[in-house]
């Protein structure tokens, strides 16, 4: 149960659900509310599919490239913390990708989609979190299950963007979103500790 819990916050710490609200608030400004509903459902459905995708055959492209785990344990770990340290120091999750909006026409996919739900961080994550040599395929099972259900909740969090922006506030957002990057970065450090002890003692 504690592990069920852990992975449930450790997902929600890279997919960032809050972080995702003002980036959907922004890209969609110009749409009427059946249009907003419809982004928030297809932006997030996209999303997981995207994370599925990775989840079903991330190692397996790792692994034809000769990639061994502990390689891809460290990388992942640097890349997670570089990825924490943006929430952590930079402007923010929000800022970055709303200002990235070119195209409020395909908003649906660029920025909500990716990389504001299913960002690089999360990609990772979900690789690292199946990875065939360690969790058996009911866990991974599992995870894709709590992977659905973050996403499920981000949904809700888009749908609801505006009574969220309401009572918490950009700030409060933002505030978050820097809270999340912290859990990510223990974790990212983590996975580097561990792919370097696998390395060199196993």
């Amino acid at each position: 149960m504690i592990e069920l819990i852990t992975s449930i916050f450790f997902l929600i710490a890279v997919i960032d659900p809050l972080g995702s609200v003002p980036v959907y608030l922004e890209a969609t400004k110009q749409f009427d509310k059946k249009h907003k509903v419809k982004i928030a459902i297809r932006a997030s459905v996209i999303a997981f599919f995207i994370l599925l995708f990775f989840i079903l055959i991330g190692q397996l492209i790792l692994e034809g490239m000769e990639v061994s785990l502990d390689a891809f344990q460290i990388s992942g770990g640097v890349i997670l913390f570089l990825f924490a340290l943006t929430m952590i120091f930079g402007d923010g999750k929000p800022e970055n990708e709303k200002h990235s909006i070119k195209d409020y026409k395909h908003v649906t996919i660029f920025p909500v989609a990716i990389p504001s739900i299913a960002s690089p961080g999360a990609i990772m994550a979900v690789v690292l979190m199946t990875d065939n040599h360690i969790y058996s395929i009911q866990q991974q099972i599992i995870t894709t299950l709590l992977v659905l259900f973050v996403i499920t909740i981000t949904c809700l969090l888009l749908l609801a963007a505006n009574f969220v922006q309401k009572k918490i506030g950009d700030y409060g957002i933002t505030v978050i979103s820097k809270v999340m990057g912290l859990i990510l970065a223990s974790y990212a450090i983590q996975s580097i500790l561990t792919g370097v002890k696998d390395f060199f003692f196993t």
